[in-house]
């Protein structure tokens, strides 16, 4: 009887994102690059160790945090303004104003009812307040010499990456207040499909970052052989 034994498909790493293919791909699955490319034939060729060998010794961390809440700046001023209007349907007795077309039984039923709309909105506003806050403080950022990380959500957490030699461009983005209160945004973009725009917003020390992505970047496209095109 003859044993036949299972072999498994050779396989090779993208040269692009590091993950694990066919050898026979032409198309990575996971990134979608074409691998028949010069661009592709470049990096394969490239004495300069890819993303899947320096993983390991890249791990440092270079830059850590989260948004800061003046993110929401825009959104506490909205707030303030329904909470403003919500205080005012409680303690304004709306009722006097229709005078005598209501009778006594009328006129407190009414009361009821705006009273009741007044804590209505105000729970509503605050409710929306704290989830957009908690949201907010859930995002964390992580850079690395090879990537950024950032993940988000409360109940079901996701977390992405974008690897650094994709970033094509970054603008730092600080107003008057942004200066006094010590925050910036940081914007990028990059030729990632899934993220061609992603933003850092409203992060303290947005400088340090700045100067810690253009850095890592350029290293990362000499160490890859990337060339981006204008």
């Amino acid at each position: 009887m003859k044993i036949t034994t299972f072999k498994p498909p050779k396989t090779k790493l993208c040269p692009f994102c590091a993950e694990k293919i066919l050898a026979q791909a032409v198309k990575c699955r996971f990134c979608g690059e074409f691998l028949n490319t010069n661009k592709a034939r470049n990096l394969q060729t490239n004495p300069t160790p890819n993303p899947a060998q320096t993983r390991e010794k890249n791990e440092d961390i270079l830059f850590n945090g989260r948004p800061s809440l003046w993110a929401m700046a825009s959104d506490i001023v909205r707030g303030l303004l329904f909470l403003t209007i919500a205080v005012l349907l409680i303690i304004y007795p709306l009722e006097n104003l229709l005078g005598p077309k209501l009778t006594d039984s009328q006129a407190l039923a009414f009361a009821g009812y705006r009273k009741a709309a007044g804590l209505a909105l105000a729970a509503i506003v605050l409710l929306l307040l704290l989830l957009k806050m908690v949201k907010l403080k859930m995002t964390y950022y992580e850079v690395s010499p090879q990537r950024i990380e950032w993940s988000r959500g409360i109940l079901d957490r996701k977390v992405d990456n974008l690897d650094m030699f994709r970033v094509v461009d970054l603008k730092l983005r600080r107003s008057l207040l942004d200066c006094i209160v010590g925050v910036g945004t940081v914007a990028l973009t990059t030729t990632d499909k899934s993220d061609p725009e992603f933003t850092f917003e409203k992060i303290r020390n947005s400088r340090i970052l700045y100067d810690i992505i253009k850095k890592a970047s350029l290293e990362a496209d000499r160490q890859s052989g990337v060339i981006h095109l204008e």
